[in-house]
């Protein structure tokens, strides 16, 4: 854990006081217990961070849990992807996987133990009464005409829920705590629905499911938890969280903390808004690189080391907040500058013809990355052809060396790793336009600086024009151009950025296109670029773009 993260975590020395104090005679347990109903978000990586990271730093265990409560919304799929995103960030969780549906008959159990102590009833409102009957915040509810129904009958009525006896929606099991709570969590709230639906771990075992609120704290108190940590919207859900521990048989006693959630401007991370995103094919799935799905941001090559120097290095705190996007993206420039492989890539290619170069290939020999000798080098062809960048080359030469560093007619540039050359003519088209530039080089010059008189104004990329390979690169932008989507209009589809991708063709140096799935460049001078997880290939070389070399938004 990094200094920041323990400087400005207040849920450290509550774990260390409670280890002095001795309510925590063992180990300190955290979990991490995503409801699989959708792919986890960069939230979601602050929060796997503070729990596998406490539980590391104080010798304690992490487990993993799916709390799935509800088959309606759950699938198999998420549950993958959960696992794979948490074991991608760097962690591991503590014993095997665990599933809040593996207790459904204990939670059945302690079901019956609150109707026999007279706290829980069968209620058969409708869904539009029970809300009538709530309240609200401001106004007490009123309780149930069927509150006070006898023991006998509400185990039979919940045996017979169970059976499927009932149709969906006829009834519910619900606690007996206090329709008049200032709290609308302690409302009688409900512990079991009818749901007839195949569950994903159970199959058609059950027909009725337990509430999240139900599940949750009686699933950690099973577990050992002692720490349980949450974002900041079940705050007001603690009260209950804590009467179903003091009221229920429960082998453990966990404690409930809240802490701020993490918000990014320009980004949005509600699941249902990102899955609207989905379904309504804005993006192209949940692992879209423009997405602020874990799974996204590794497709489009934001580095599990990242991911979690910016987690560590945000507060955590009691207050929500607002994280600025800049914050992370500082993070993987800094990552990437320090372990991306370099390589060349023109995306906007001008041929130049070098009429002194050799007819044959002459291979050079370049380092992969400038300050890290390990990385080794590289073979590179040069030829006597070649491409450059258009916007890397003028005819103006009115331009001064220090306005424009790049190629100009008539004067100097040194290609990256290669030879200095000087621009004598250019070849137009009927239109004017210039299609190719006629230069020379500089014999030696290779490692080697050229005479004073012959000083190339900077240095630019380059890519042998028939030793390259044709490579499709996708350029991600932010979905969303409005800093806080949907501020304005009340809708954040209105903010979505339409230019937030876009694909086009360049050449690329050959040797790139045979590397594997997920390997990660500095296209210099053009940003950083990772190979296409899913869709890249020797033969279909993709590239996708993960951040450009500096930050040139406009805040």
């Amino acid at each position: 854990m990094s200094e920041s993260a323990v400087n400005h975590n207040f849920i450290r020395p509550i774990i260390q006081e409670d280890i002095d104090s001795g309510r925590i005679a063992g180990k300190v347990v955290t979990r991490f217990p995503p409801e699989p109903n959708g792919y986890l978000h960069i939230g979601h990586a602050k929060s796997i961070c503070l729990n596998f990271g406490l539980a590391k730093e104080f010798g304690g265990d992490c487990h993993l849990r799916f709390d799935d409560t509800n088959p309606a919304k759950e699938e198999q799929e998420y549950i993958e992807a959960i696992m794979e995103d948490v074991q991608w960030l760097g962690f591991e969780w503590a014993g095997d996987v665990r599933y809040a549906s593996s207790y459904f008959e204990q939670f059945y159990d302690w079901a019956i133990h609150l109707i026999k102590q007279g706290k829980a009833y069968v209620c058969d409102l409708t869904a539009e009464q029970a809300s009538e009957y709530r309240g609200w915040a401001t106004k007490p509810g009123k309780e149930s005409p069927f509150r006070d129904r006898s023991i006998e009958e509400n185990l039979t009525l919940l045996e017979k829920m169970k059976q499927g006896d009932f149709a969906e929606g006829f009834c519910v099991l619900r606690a007996k705590i206090d329709m008049a709570s200032p709290n609308m969590n302690l409302r009688d709230p409900i512990l079991y629905r009818i749901r007839k639906q195949s569950h994903h771990q159970t199959g058609d075992k059950w027909c009725i499911y337990p509430s999240y609120d139900f599940a949750h704290g009686q699933s950690d108190a099973i577990e050992g938890v002692t720490h349980s940590i949450c974002t900041l919207e079940f705050q007001d859900h603690r009260p209950l969280y804590e009467w179903f521990i003091e009221n229920l048989p429960v082998p453990s006693q966990p404690k409930q903390y809240e802490f701020g959630r993490l918000n990014i401007n320009y980004t949005v991370t509600s699941k249902r808004n990102l899955k609207q995103l989905v379904d309504e094919q804005i993006v192209a799935g949940w692992n879209d690189p423009r997405m602020p799905t874990i799974s996204g941001m590794r497709r489009r090559g934001y580095t599990a080391a990242a991911l979690r120097a910016f987690c560590d290095g945000l507060a955590v705190a009691k207050t929500d907040g607002i994280v600025d996007i800049a914050q992370l993206e500082f993070e993987i420039r800094k990552d990437l500058n320090e372990n991306a492989a370099r390589a060349m890539c023109v995306l906007n290619p001008l041929k130049v013809t070098i009429t002194n170069a050799a007819e044959s290939v002459e291979w050079l020999e370049v380092a992969n990355h400038p300050q890290q000798e390990a990385m080794g080098q590289r073979a590179l062809p040069f030829t006597k052809e070649i491409f450059i960048d258009a916007s890397d080359f003028t005819e103006d030469t009115s331009l001064s060396r220090k306005k424009f560093k790049r190629l100009v007619i008539d004067d100097y540039v040194r290609l990256r790793g290669a030879y200095v050359i000087k621009a004598d003519d250019v070849i137009k088209d009927g239109n004017g336009e210039i299609i190719e530039v006629v230069a020379s080089l500089v014999p030696d010059t290779v490692g080697q600086n050229p005479p004073a008189e012959m000083k190339p104004r900077g240095v630019i990329h380059w890519v042998s024009a028939t030793e390259g390979k044709e490579v499709e690169l996708r350029l991600y932008d932010r979905l969303f151009l409005a800093e806080a989507p949907g501020k304005a209009t009340g809708n954040y589809l209105d903010d979505v950025n339409p230019d937030s991708l876009k694909v086009i063709k360049a050449i690329a140096e050959p040797a790139i296109v045979n590397c594997e799935p997920e390997t990660v460049f500095q296209f210099e001078r053009e940003g950083y670029f990772i190979s296409d997880r899913y869709d890249h290939s020797a033969d279909t070389p993709v590239f996708n773009l993960t951040i450009d070399l500096k930050d040139t938004s406009d805040k």
